[in-house]
This record gives C-alpha cells, structure tokens and sequence, in this order.
C-alpha cells in the first residue's frame, strides 16, 4: 500500500513533476517552506506596507503577516491556519495573496480585522520580469540547512490602505512594489529542537554585513529599469569572505551582471539601523557603478514582526492551532528595546541614485550589521 495525498485543483494543469499529486512535496523534511514577502512604499517614504504568506506542507501549516510603516511606527497582524483540507487556498483569516496574471500582477489584501485598525488592498503590477537569484545551499555539517530557489519582481502598484479609519490612495505614479517568491528547505522554520546541535552560529570577534536590496528606477524620460543589490560580507583581522549576487535588469528580460559592490555605508550605533551611504559596484566589463543609499526617513517594516528570526518564542511554520490572529502596534521602533525585539532586518525604505543609469529609483534595502564593525563605530554585540 502506498497512500497518495488528496487531489487538489492544481492537479487539473499538465505541471506534475513528481508521482505525487499537489498536495504533497518531494521531501519529508518538516523545514520544506514555499513562502512569498512584498512590499509597497511612497516614493516620499511617509508610508510603507509590507505582507508574507508561508506554507510548510510537512507541518500541516500556513502562516503570514501584514503590516505598516508610518516613521518610527509599525503595526502587524499575524495569522495562522492549519492547511488541510485547504492546501492551496492562499488566505489566513484575514490575510489574502491572489495570483490575477502570473509574473505580472499579484494581489495582495488586509481585510478589516478586530486585531488592529490596518486594511489595506494593493495590486502589484510588473515593471520588469521575475529574475531567479543563485540558489541558496547551506549544510550544518551533514545535514542540508537550506536548499531553496528564490526568484524577485520590482514594479508598481496602486489600491488602498485604511489605518484608524482614514485611508490612503495607492497610485502606479507615486508607489513602487517589490515582492519575492521562494520555495525550497529553509533555516528558522519552527521552535529550534531541543534533541539536535544548535545551528551554528557566527564566531565572536567576526562581522557579519549584508544588504539584499531590489529598486525600481526611473529616469526623466519616463523608461524604468530595475537594480537588484545583494552582497554578504564576514571579516576580522586577517579573514574577509564575501558573496556578491547583483544586476541591473531590463525590461526585455536581459541583466547587466554587477560583479561586485563594495559597501561605504553607515549605521546607527544604537540600534543598528542603516543611515544610507555609498555602493561602489563594478560592471562585468570592469566599468564603476557609483550608487548612492538615501534612507528616507524612519518608514520600513521590522519582519521580525512577521516572524524572521522569530518573535518572543514563536517562530515561521509553527502549529498554533486551527486558526490564530494575533499582532500588537509599536509606536516607536527606534529605541534599542524595541529594535533587539524585532531584530535588524527591515525593508528600509530608500532612494537610489545611479548616475551611469541616469535615475533615481525607490526600493526597500534590507540590511544587517552584526558583530564588530570598529571602523563603522560598531562593537562586538551578537545581535541580528
């Protein structure tokens, strides 16, 4: 006997490519996520809002968030669901993620909720075609941490958001959407299990910087392109590693390969916050890339609040029952409590200037400082 899971609609399309139906994936590994995280900003940087949606099919789970950015303001609404019977219905209570055209427009919706007075309706439409990223593979000795494929979008959008009953049109003319789509093994799905050795750790003394930033620019003409920045960065005295993975992507699909960037930017020593500064990339063909990092203002969402690297316990994919809302708002994120809490990594709203492109664009960067930085005023403090 051997049992095959339920028929879901999808297994109508002619896109099966294992003997199983859609309703089951290839691996029993309990960390197998498929996971969406988008973002929509003014070009003025007063409002931001970001959504995550996750399904972890071997935890019988589905889990997102939605939030908003107002300055140093945030409020979230966090939401799980167990799956079945349901697998491929993409909503959690309140939290919606709509497919209308593959690879050009996807919806994204905040129903009014009893959580926090937040809604919100946003339709992301492509300025330029989804481009896959270098897979990620990470083992913890021998077993396989992070297997996943990652591919990222960067266009408009335009709706609505109502926040303490006042709301806020979106416009294509003055709101910018990114959004990314991955799949695959991932780290930080679930409660760390008490019966295996903890996932290693970065060694004191050594740090860690790293940005993943996609940019919608715009020159005077009205043409667009797209900037994706992402590099990672390890050094101490006498070691350096890094990794860079960048382009500037056209609309007819073609990349410029940015093989290095090399990072003159600025943190808050307080909180660790990226203050803006320069990039320094290189093209393939060995020609500067200048690039200015502006930072407008306070506005970004935290997403530790959705869950990356956990919050207050709770981490991605965890069971909490058949449905759980849940969220709280924080009106300053700013002070070191607040920003320990919900770690580092946020969609910084900002502004790039590229002067060999010939425009400015906006886009959410997405840093991390950790360990020691001397040089940046930055001590050894072991925090994401």
């Amino acid at each position: 006997m051997n049992p095959i899971t339920a028929i879901v609609p999808m297994d109508e399309g002619f896109t099966h490519q294992v003997t199983e139906t859609f309703s089951s994936v290839g691996t029993s590994d309990p960390s197998w996520t498929e996971k969406v995280c988008a973002m929509a900003m003014a070009r003025d940087g007063s409002l931001q809002i970001g959504f995550g949606l996750g399904k972890y099919t071997n935890r019988n789970v589905m889990d997102g968030y939605a939030a908003l950015s107002r300055g140093a303001e945030q409020l979230t609404v966090r939401a799980s669901r167990r799956l079945a019977p349901r697998p491929e219905l993409t909503a959690i209570g309140p939290i919606h993620y709509e497919v209308i055209e593959p690879l050009e427009k996807v919806r994204f919706r905040l129903e009014p909720n009893d959580c926090q007075p937040i809604a919100f309706d946003w339709l992301f439409e492509a300025a330029v075609p989804p481009f896959l990223e270098e897979r990620t593979h990470l083992r913890a000795e021998y077993r396989v941490m992070s297997d996943l494929v990652r591919y990222h979008q960067t266009g408009v959008c335009s709706g609505w958001i109502e926040l303490d009953g006042q709301r806020t049109e979106m416009t294509p003319e003055t709101w910018v959407s990114t959004r990314d789509h991955s799949w695959g093994v991932r780290y930080d799905v679930g409660p760390p299990p008490a019966d295996m050795e903890p996932r290693p750790q970065i060694p004191p003394g050594i740090g860690f910087m790293m940005i993943w930033c996609p940019v919608l620019m715009e020159r005077s003409d009205g043409s667009r392109y797209a900037l994706h920045l992402h590099f990672t960065r390890m050094q101490a005295p006498g070691f350096q590693q890094k990794m860079v993975t960048a382009g500037v992507e056209h609309p007819d699909g073609t990349r410029e390969e940015i093989t290095e960037l090399e990072p003159e930017l600025s943190f808050d020593p307080h909180n660790r916050r990226l203050l803006g500064g320069k990039l320094h990339g290189t093209m393939a063909d060995g020609s500067g890339r200048p690039l200015e990092i502006e930072v407008m203002g306070d506005t970004g969402v935290h997403l530790g609040a959705g869950l990356y690297f956990g919050l207050e316990g709770h981490h991605h994919g965890e069971w909490r029952g058949e449905l759980h809302v849940e969220g709280e708002r924080i009106a300053d994120c700013r002070t070191p409590d607040a920003a320990r809490r919900l770690h580092q990594i946020r969609d910084t709203a900002v502004r790039v200037h590229d002067t060999v492109g010939g425009a400015t664009g906006w886009g959410n960067c997405q840093p991390i400082a950790y360990g020691p930085w001397p040089a940046l005023g930055l001590p050894d403090d072991p925090w994401m």
